[in-house]
């Protein structure tokens, strides 16, 4: 049957899932870091989502649309199972003793709490083969005991590098100063390295001193 319905231009799209609330019908997931329709019958052709898409990435056309047989519910593709590279439990910095057997001699990695929501690949891009803190330097409190703690991972635990991963937006820049500030304490000169990703997880920035 031809008829109306959304078309997305994979190309243009950035994966930013502003159209999926805007999508009443519920015929929009991101799948593979795209917005995609997964139903040609769950699309009412109005284009509500059009609006919301920062990149014009969609657009209405009029095509013969699949039909679906009465009472099917539309299929969206198995996630493939990733499995984590966490060797470690706790992980936020205030409840981690920063002498435990999992911080000797290791690389460590110090992230800001959003940066594993942001970024897919994480714990294979960061994480693998290291041990993990996370920190929020704007709304945690006693951040004195962040800096003791990171000193002392660095003076007792004899951790071989730290790895801050942060985001993009300027409060995260708290959380290597403090990683600077516990290195300089310990006197202990090891290496610190920074990444820093945008709020859509694509890292913007690598360097280490």
């Amino acid at each position: 049957m031809l008829r109306k319905i959304i078309q997305i231009d994979e190309e243009k799209c950035n994966g930013c899932g502003n159209c999926i609330p805007n999508c009443e019908e519920g015929a929009l997931r991101i799948i593979d870091g795209k917005a995609r329709l997964i139903s040609d019958s769950s699309c009412d052709g109005l284009g509500a989502c059009i609006g919301y898409c920062p990149e014009g990435a969609i657009e209405i056309v009029e095509r013969e649309a699949e039909q679906a047989v009465s009472g099917d519910i539309p299929a969206i593709p198995a996630a493939e199972t990733v499995l984590s590279e966490l060797k470690q439990w706790p992980v936020q910095l205030h409840l981690l003793n920063p002498q435990a057997s999992y911080f000797r001699n290791a690389d460590v990695v110090l992230a800001a709490d959003c940066a594993a929501f942001a970024m897919g690949n994480f714990h294979a891009r960061y994480l693998k083969g290291k041990s993990l803190a996370i920190a929020c330097p704007k709304l945690d409190s006693n951040k004195e005991a962040y800096i003791e703690k990171l000193g002392s991972m660095i003076a007792d635990a004899n951790i071989n590098s730290l790895t801050v991963v942060m985001m993009e937006v300027p409060c995260c820049g708290g959380l290597l100063q403090m990683a600077k500030m516990a290195r300089r304490n310990a006197k202990r000169n090891i290496p610190i390295k920074k990444a820093c990703i945008s709020i859509q997880g694509e890292v913007l920035e690598e360097e280490g001193d």
